[in-house]
């Protein structure tokens, strides 16, 4: 029965993906515009992730940061008044509008709608026989973790909320933390987090 389920959420991601895709291109333009107008460097920020089952794949969002910005200041860590953030990045960060991109993801088969965080590769180094179980889903835009702290939770906890998510998946989960999700945005719950030993 969960096999069928996750077969028909990937058909469901396809086709949800599509339709967004195409709805919020004019958005697309106007973001993209933004950003080349006010800072140099791309338009998208594109980054190494580990997705199912361990493989890596290029992941998109709109740079909010200034270029480089990986090799300045704390690094992979940002905070809320971090002076690498640009203006518009700000608005993008706090509105989410920064991951629009990943629709692309979505449609490559990279990710799904919903899922576990994609992370990073010395991350997952750190990871043990639990923690490994969160590979076993496709990452997703949205997910368990982001709907109950999303990045104030430490690393350890939104890790155990990922296994939770992939041992107790369901249609009616996904449309729980899909609901779940539109609050968060809204509200802009948990955009900025504290650095922890997985940082």
């Amino acid at each position: 029965m969960k096999e069928i389920q996750i077969m028909i959420k990937h058909g469901l991601d396809k086709l949800i993906a599509f339709i967004l895709f195409i709805a919020v291109s004019p958005i697309f333009f106007i973001i993209a515009l933004g950003i080349k107008l006010t800072s140099k460097g791309p338009v998208f920020f594109i980054q190494e992730r580990v997705g199912k089952d361990g493989k890596d794949f290029k992941i998109y969002k709109f740079r909010t940061m200034i270029q480089n910005a990986v090799n300045m200041g704390n690094g992979i860590y940002t905070e809320e008044n971090d002076p690498r953030i640009t203006k518009i990045g700000r608005i993008l960060r706090k509105t989410s509008l920064d991951e629009l991109p990943q629709l692309i993801n979505i449609l490559k088969g990279d990710m799904s709608i919903i899922g576990p965080r994609p992370t990073l590769r010395y991350q997952v180094e750190k990871y043990n026989e639990f923690q490994m179980q969160r590979l076993k889903m496709r990452p997703g835009v949205t997910g368990l973790a982001q709907v109950n702290g999303r990045n104030s939770l430490p690393w350890a906890k939104r890790i155990e909320y990922d296994v939770e998510y992939v041992n107790n998946y369901s249609l009616w989960l996904d449309l729980k933390i899909i609901i779940k999700t539109v609050k968060v945005v809204l509200t802009a719950e948990g955009v900025y987090g504290q650095r922890d030993e997985m940082m």
